[in-house]
């Protein structure tokens, strides 16, 4: 009998912590009874949730060859785009990789041909490549690789073609989710990833000035060719980079609004012409080093890339890869030996030494 009065009392103190574990779960109360481990649980509910992509989306990523030729601009749809490479191609002419990931951009564009490097950083981030005409080099790889491609000379139901921009004709090509995703569906192509993404992003905010060898970096200038340079200006109310080309802002023909960026990873490797008509080839395998800009300072990193499919590894000076701020990221790969730029605003100066 005193056994069962035992057994009993104890079911009972079990009944009674569970159902203070359920109202604390619930109201967030008694934490300071029991010490229960819900100060933890509390810690993890009030971190702040990341804006820039879903991190629990296994969707594929998209990336579409965006047209830079500065007939061709304004662009149309790049404020969706979470990740954007610029990268050198013939003629001293860029050509950005657009990124997009559970996206719903009525228009993007205008979309160019392929060249094969730019495959280095769709299969970097197993994404399915958009683009309209190719290299012959590119479709070469383009097979080889094994690319899950949409092609707009043979995939019309994915693109058209604006007629009414005052442009010639190989400016015109624009597609958007909406007909990318209807090609990928007749394709059969995989629409889930378990790849990890590219950068490690944080929901709180980095402070780069604590970082060693930090600067500021207010102004950025990025050189390609006499045709092309990129400039950011940092804007500290708003703490994002406007995104000018070439001394004019980078704007959105649907939107009118300049481009912003959050963070720009920007480093140099070596180009060269390979064929009669200059298309380039690049040494983007291998390692070097470069910059992280952001919330107005920069800091030298090292990159790392093993193979043309491998992720580009990115890291602090003392071997600590980078996390980077919630928020667009352009990554800027400038050919060696042009001109990169990074300054404070005059004004700062000015206040330092006040």
């Amino acid at each position: 009998m005193k056994t069962k009065k035992i057994i009993i009392s104890i079911i009972i103190i079990i009944l009674i912590i569970l159902g203070l574990y359920f109202i604390n779960s619930k109201f967030k109360i008694l934490d300071s009874i029991f010490g229960l481990g819900t100060t933890e649980y509390k810690e993890k509910e009030e971190e702040p949730k990341l804006q820039i992509v879903d991190e629990e989306s296994n969707s594929r990523i998209i990336a579409v060859m965006i047209n830079n030729n500065h007939a061709a601009w304004p662009h149309a749809g790049l404020q969706d785009a979470f990740l954007n490479y610029e990268i050198i191609v013939e003629g001293g002419i860029t050509r950005i990789l657009s990124l997009f990931k559970d996206a719903d951009t009525e228009k993007i564009g205008s979309v160019r041909s392929a060249r094969h490097y730019f495959l280095d950083y769709a299969m970097e981030n197993d994404a399915i490549y958009v683009h309209h005409g190719r290299s012959p080099q590119a479709l070469e790889d383009i097979e080889s690789y094994n690319i899950d491609d949409i092609e707009g000379l043979y995939d019309e139901d994915g693109f058209w073609r604006d007629k009414t921009l005052n442009k010639a004709y190989e400016h015109t090509s624009f597609t958007n989710i909406e007909k990318i995703n209807t090609v990928i569906k007749e394709k059969g192509y995989r629409t889930t990833t378990d790849t990890d993404l590219l950068l490690n992003y944080s929901a709180k905010e980095i402070d780069l000035s604590k970082k060693e060898n930090s600067i500021k970096a207010d102004k950025v200038s990025i050189e390609y060719s006499s045709y092309q340079t990129t400039y950011y200006e940092y804007n500290p109310e708003t703490k994002l980079y406007l995104r000018s080309m070439d001394d004019e802002p980078h704007v959105d023909a649907i939107t009118g609004e300049q481009y912003t960026t959050k963070n720009i990873i920007t480093y140099q490797v070596k180009n060269r012409t390979i064929d009669s008509d200059g298309r380039q080839d690049l040494d983007n395998v291998g390692s070097g080093e470069g910059y992280y800009i952001s919330n107005g300072y920069a800091v030298p990193i090292t990159w790392e890339k093993a193979s043309r499919s491998s992720q580009t590894v990115y890291k602090y000076m003392d071997g600590t890869e980078i996390d980077v701020n919630d928020g667009v990221t352009w990554i800027q790969i400038q050919p060696v030996g042009k001109e990169l730029g990074i300054e404070a605003f005059e004004e700062e100066y000015n206040d330092t030494e006040e």
